[in-house]
């Protein structure tokens, strides 16, 4: 399969309902240049405990953060970075952090820009999104997320953690859902977590660029392109089912691919969860 998760990661269409963003609001940070910077915590896992806020943050491009944005970085104590995207997108729009922040690329399954007729293929292509989350991008997962995990099992109590890519939504998507499933949060609250990006990223005035320049790609509707590009359920739900297929379960997949067994997976529970 053509490596297309860039793809994915740089537009972000439409909106989704009251109802799947009114609990994620309260994770929002307000930042003056990026529009999906939001706290992970705050969800609550099957067993009635709670994944704690301010400790794991994800994001969409960070490189026009303001120095007001800067300031609310040092004011959340985040101190490391995890970069999902490729690269050379990585290399055209830098990252502005705080000096000292530790910053890690792990662009496995993002090395290719794709060109315009890449883009139009893969907008035609109406399999091509779930095909991403499931099999297609399948041999990129362990390798993607792996430092992540290990910069959690490490980060100090007094420290935070910031993962994105350019949109928030795909890859920084299936990181999250990651994230809260070892955790134990419900199915159901893990996908409105996921979808809200749709609402989010709807905020950004680059979108509609976007869209026109899009549209004049394909030859296809800004309406088609969106309904094509917004984040569905079904999508983190096949990216699941792809691990559970090929590893049995999501923890063995931790374990054979990312090395994080039942101790270290004990661990992520303590220092993550109240």
């Amino acid at each position: 399969m053509k490596k297309i998760v860039l793809t994915l990661a740089i537009v972000a269409f439409g909106a989704t309902t009251h109802a799947q963003i009114k609990d994620s609001l309260r994770r929002v940070v307000k930042m003056e240049g990026a529009y999906n910077f939001r706290d992970t915590g705050g969800y609550k896992t099957t067993d009635g405990k709670e994944v704690v806020l301010g400790k794991v943050y994800r994001s969409d491009a960070i490189n026009k953060l303001s120095d007001k944005d800067l300031q609310t970085f040092k004011d959340k104590k985040i101190v490391a970075v995890v970069d999902f995207r490729g690269v050379e997108e990585a290399k055209k729009a830098q990252d502005r952090l705080p000096e000292n922040t530790s910053y890690i690329l792990c662009p496995a399954g993002s090395n290719n820009l794709p060109t315009a007729q890449d883009m139009a293929k893969f907008l035609k292509d109406k399999n091509f999104l779930f095909d991403m989350y499931g099999e297609g991008g399948l041999p990129y997962f362990g390798e993607r997320y792996r430092s992540l995990f290990v910069q959690l099992l490490t980060l100090k109590p007094d420290e935070a953690l910031l993962f994105h890519c350019t949109g928030g939504r795909d890859r920084t998507g299936m990181a999250s859902a990651l994230f809260l499933k070892i955790l134990g949060v419900p199915q159901d609250v893990i996908e409105s977590d996921y979808v809200a990006s749709n609402f989010y990223l709807a905020k950004n005035p680059t979108m509609q660029g976007m869209y026109s320049g899009l549209t004049k790609m394909t030859g296809m509707s800004e309406a088609e392109i969106k309904q094509q590009m917004e984040l569905r359920p079904e999508l983190i739900r096949n990216f699941f089912a792809a691990i559970n297929k090929k590893y049995g379960s999501v923890e063995s997949f931790f374990q054979i691919e990312m090395g994080i067994g039942p101790r270290e997976i004990a661990v992520l529970k303590q220092k993550y969860l109240k």
